[in-house]
């Protein structure tokens, strides 16, 4: 489904009332979490209406300055920066998600608040100069992937006045449209921007996708094969159909013993997420199957999040733990009514490859039904070519016996 997103401004005042901190942002969060059947979920953190920014701590030449967000049912961000003479910079981000919350969290194994640190990726800005970034980026880090984006930011404030000079991201291209600058209050506000759903005007592609290798390493062993072509077909307002281009997409995610994930990134637009679980069959038979797929699609112009959508009562890809599933023709995944995955020359080994090497293959119905029709075909065809050669032999000797009663 299509998300709301929440904009959120910050301003930390110090002790004569002066602006020292000033923030305004947009950002959401993707959590993979273990649920009681020790399977694995996807499940989106947004920032809700109702933020408060406690702890918020203006900073100085000794003490660095604190961002500090609470949001929701016990969820809460936050980010410090240090200075130097002539820069200051972002330095650890720490994010608490609380799996209390059932909305966000249906049926999580663990309960409570469960917090991450990450390093901050910024560079160092001027001075009083306003950091200032359109264009989605993103931090991954202990199952959660942070997404920020609209971001206008500045540290140590001088004199109460937000600097007139920008500092802009590499994301950001020359021809971004310029930020005005907000206005300062001594309060923390929040506005609700319905996101649009991105332009369907690109044409429908012609060819099927190209197929991509992907792979996954535990260490320095290979723990998952793919080999996939993929296409999404998205029937929000016009119908559209993007390939995903493997010479843009990387692979990262999880490798276990009883689950696993593979998260393809097509140029950071598109997340695409598929989970898989082993089950037992019986007492001496287990086999693995796809159980869930997330997607994540941004809009390319401002990396906002405009479409995030999941299924996790999958029954697909099944085979022998140990082997690999095949299947080279199309098949095509239902992950809700405004979204379809259609894949092509999918071959896929979540558990126990050896050698970087995919295991023996198990086929799907329809590659199987093709294999058992061709000999099927060669069959029927070499009867009736014996059948042709039987009635030429009756004809011919019809006509000898009747020459031999001529004479």
């Amino acid at each position: 489904g299509f998300l709301r997103s929440y904009a959120v401004e910050v301003d930390v005042k110090d002790a004569s009332n002066d602006t020292c901190l000033y923030a305004q942002w947009m950002m959401e969060f993707l959590i993979k979490y273990e649920t009681n059947s020790s399977d694995y979920k996807n499940a989106t953190l947004s920032l809700s209406s109702n933020v408060t920014h406690d702890g918020s701590i203006c900073g100085n030449d000794t003490q660095a300055a604190l961002l500090a967000v609470q949001f929701g049912e016990g969820h809460s961000w936050s980010v410090n920066f240090t200075k130097t003479n002539e820069t200051y910079q972002a330095d650890f981000i720490t994010f608490t998600y609380n799996t209390n919350d059932t909305v966000v969290f249906p049926d999580a194994k663990r309960k409570g608040p469960i917090t991450i640190v990450v390093k901050d990726t910024m560079h160092p800005v001027q001075l009083n100069n306003v950091f200032v970034c359109h264009n989605t980026d993103s931090i991954e880090g202990e199952n959660v992937t942070q997404f920020f984006w609209n971001l206008t930011l500045q540290a140590f404030v001088q004199n109460g006045t937000i600097g007139k000079n920008e500092s802009r991201c590499d994301a950001d291209a020359p021809t971004s449209s310029p930020t005005v600058l907000p206005t300062v209050a001594n309060i923390t506000t929040a506005s609700t921007t319905t996101l649009s759903p991105a332009p369907t005007t690109a044409p429908k592609p012609v060819e099927n996708p190209d197929t991509g290798n992907y792979s996954l390493k535990s260490g320095n062993k290979t723990c998952l094969l793919a080999t996939v072509g993929l296409q999404l077909n998205v029937s929000q307002d016009k119908p559209l159909l993007i390939n995903i281009n493997p010479k843009t997409t990387s692979a990262d995610g999880t490798c276990g013993n009883t689950a696993a994930t593979l998260r393809l990134n097509d140029g950071n637009s598109r997340f695409i997420d598929f989970t898989f679980v082993v089950k037992n069959a019986s007492a001496n038979v287990r086999r693995f199957y796809l159980k869930e797929v997330n997607v994540t699609v941004l809009n390319h112009m401002n990396g906002s999040v405009i479409l995030s959508a999941d299924n996790n009562n999958f029954s697909k890809w099944d085979a022998s733990l140990g082997s690999s599933y095949m299947c080279r023709k199309e098949q095509t995944l239902e992950i809700n009514e405004d979204l379809q995955i259609h894949t092509f020359n999918l071959r896929i080994q979540p558990f126990l490859v050896k050698e970087n090497k995919f295991s023996t293959a198990e086929e799907c119905f329809a590659d199987s039904d093709l294999n058992f029709l061709i000999p099927i075909a060669v069959g029927m065809a070499l009867g009736f070519l014996i059948i042709l050669v039987f009635i030429s032999y009756i004809i011919g000797r019809r006509k000898s016996r009747t020459g031999y009663q001529s004479v």
